[in-house]
C-alpha cells in the first residue's frame, strides 16, 4: 500500500494523500453502504442535465444555442433565463455527470474506495460497457432522444479501461492535456466555420464566379451546420412539423440525425470533451475529492475559486454573444477556445458546493431523495427521454415548440419533483432501479435479486 503526495495540475483542486489497494474478483460483491456523496452528486448532476436537455426536447434544435427561439410574449424573462442557464449550468452539469462516470470506471474495475476492494476483469468491464451502449441505442432509436450521452459514455469507457490503475497525478495531467486539445480544436473549428460562412456569402452573391474546391468545401461546412445555430424560422418550422408527426416519421428524422452525429460530431467534438472530464473524475475520485473526504475549508476554496473563474469566463462569453447580436458562431461553445475553461471551472465550483452540502447536517431529507435519484441515475435518465417523448413529440401530445423558454422550466420542475418522490419510494421496495437491475443482470449473466424484504434494512450492493 503506497501513500502518494501529488502535485496539482488543476488550480482549483486541493492536494491530497491517496491510499491505494485492490483485490481481484469477478463476481457481484455485497457491501453494506454506498458513498453517499457520490449518490448525491450523481442525483444533482442527473437533475441538472435536464436544464439543458429540455431545450432539445421542447424546442427546435437551434433553441439550444439561440436565445431568439422561444421568446414568446415575455422576451425579457426569456433572455434572462437563457443568460442564467449559460452562466451557471451549460456544460457544467454534463461535466459533473462525466466526472462521476469516470469515477465509476475506477470503482467498478479496481474496487478502489469500496469496502470489498475487489477489482473486475476486462471481460466484465467490456460487457458492462457494451450493454451501456445498447441502452444508449435504445434511448436514441426507440425513445428518439437525439442528444443521448450513453453511447458516448460507452465509447469513452472502452477507451479508458487501460488507465484504471493510473496514479491520480497521471490522470489529472492526461485530463488537462485532453481538455487543452479540445479547446484548440474548438477554436480552430470556429475559425474554419466563420471562414466558411464568409465564402458561402461570397458564392451566394456571385454564384457564377470561379471558386476552388477548398473554398466550396468551406462553404459547405457552414451550409451543413447553419440551421443548428442560426435563427432560421422556415427551417425551424419544418423541423417542428416533422417532430409533431407520427412515431415512425420522428424515428426516421431522429435516427438519421443520431447517425450523422455519430459519424462526425460525436467522435470529433464530444468524445474528447467527454474523455477529458472522465479522466478528471477518475483522478478526483482517487484523491478522495468526490467522496467528501477533505476539509470544509478545501471544498469552500474549490467552490469559490471554481465559481469565480468560471463565471468570469462564462460572463465574458455571454458579453460577446450579446455584443455580436447573438452571432451564430459566437453563441456556440463548440466554436470557442474558452469554452472548456468556463465549464471545467464551473463544474469544480458546483463540486465544491455539493461536497460542502454533503458535509453539513442539514436538509437530510433532501439529501436522501437526491441520493435515491443518483442511485437510479440510468433509470431516471431514460425516464427523461420517455416523459419528453410523450409530452413534446407527435407520438404523444405534440407540444414541441409550444412553450416559451421559461415555461419549459416549469416542466423541468415537475419532472424533478416526480423523480425526487418516485426514486426513494422505489428504493424502499427494490435494491435497484429497473434499468440498473437489468444492466447488472446482463453484465453478470445472472438475474440479480432486487426485491427488498425489509424496507428498513435496505442496503446497497457495490456501486454501479
Amino acid at each position: 500500500m503506497d501513500t502518494i503526495i501529488l502535485l496539482n495540475p488543476y488550480p482549483f483542486i486541493p492536494r491530497a494523500t491517496v491510499m491505494e489497494s485492490t483485490v481481484s474478483a469477478d463476481a457481484p460483491v455485497v457491501t453494506s453502504a454506498r458513498i453517499e456523496s457520490l449518490d448525491i452528486l450523481r442525483g444533482v448532476a442527473l437533475l441538472g442535465v435536464l436544464l439543458l436537455n429540455i431545450l432539445g426536447f421542447g424546442m427546435a434544435s437551434a433553441g439550444y444555442f439561440h436565445p431568439l427561439v422561444g421568446l414568446g410574449k415575455n422576451p425579457e424573462l426569456n433572455y434572462a433565463v437563457w443568460g442564467i442557464m449559460n452562466l451557471f449550468f451549460e456544460g457544467s452539469m454534463r461535466g459533473l455527470f462525466s466526472l462521476l462516470f469516470g469515477a465509476g470506471i475506477v470503482m467498478f474495475t479496481t474496487g478502489f474506495g469500496t469496502r470489498s476492494g475487489r477489482e473486475k476483469g476486462a471481460w466484465l468491464h467490456y460487457k458492462r460497457t457494451f450493454f451501456l451502449l445498447l441502452f444508449g441505442m435504445f434511448d436514441s432509436f426507440v425513445l428518439l432522444w437525439t442528444g443521448d450521452i450513453l453511447i458516448l459514455y460507452a465509447m469513452a469507457g472502452a477507451l479508458l479501461y487501460p488507465l484504471r490503475n493510473a496514479r491520480p497525478k497521471t490522470l489529472l495531467i492526461l485530463s488537462a492535456t485532453v481538455l487543452v486539445f479540445t479547446s484548440i480544436l474548438f477554436a480552430a473549428s470556429g475559425f474554419l466555420v466563420e471562414e466558411g460562412r464568409d465564402v458561402a456569402a461570397t458564392i451566394d452573391a456571385n454564384p457564377a464566379g470561379e471558386y476552388s474546391a477548398e473554398e466550396r468545401e468551406l462553404a459547405a461546412l457552414w451550409t451543413d451546420s447553419e440551421n443548428q445555430f442560426t435563427f432560421n424560422e422556415s427551417a425551424m418550422e419544418q423541423e417542428l412539423d416533422t417532430r409533431r408527426g407520427s412515431y415512425f416519421e420522428i424515428a426516421s428524422y431522429s435516427g438519421q440525425k443520431v447517425i450523422d452525429s455519430l459519424l462526425f460530431f460525436t467522435p470529433v467534438f464530444m468524445l474528447w470533451d467527454c474523455v477529458g472530464m472522465m479522466l478528471l473524475g477518475m483522478g478526483l475520485y482517487r484523491l478522495g475529492v468526490l467522496s467528501a473526504q477533505h476539509s470544509s475549508k478545501k471544498y469552500l476554496q474549490l467552490a469559490i475559486g471554481g465559481f469565480a473563474f468560471g463565471l468570469a469566463v462564462n460572463g465574458y462569453e455571454l458579453f460577446r454573444a450579446i455584443d455580436s447580436d447573438f452571432d451564430a458562431i459566437v453563441i456556440s461553445g463548440y466554436f470557442q477556445g474558452t469554452y472548456q475553461l468556463g465549464r471545467v471551472a464551473m463544474s469544480m465550483g458546483w463540486l465544491g458546493l455539493i461536497m460542502l452540502f454533503c458535509q453539513v447536517e442539514v436538509w437530510t431529507g433532501i439529501k436522501k431523495r437526491l441520493a435515491a435519484v443518483g442511485r437510479m441515475a440510468l433509470t431516471n435518465y431514460l425516464l427523461h427521454s420517455l416523459i419528453c417523448l410523450i409530452v413534446f413529440t407527435g407520438a404523444g401530445f405534440g407540444l414541441i415548440g409550444v412553450f416559451e423558454r421559461w415555461e419549459l422550466y416549469v416542466i423541468v420542475l415537475a419532472i424533478w419533483i416526480f423523480q425526487l418522490v418516485l426514486s426513494p419510494w422505489w428504493l424502499n421496495r427494490y435494491s435497484f432501479g429497473p434499468a440498473e437491475w437489468l444492466w447488472r443482470s446482463l453484465t453478470y449473466g445472472a438475474v440479480q435479486k432486487w426485491r427488498v424484504k425489509n424496507a428498513a434494512a435496505v442496503k446497497k450492493t457495490e456501486p454501479d
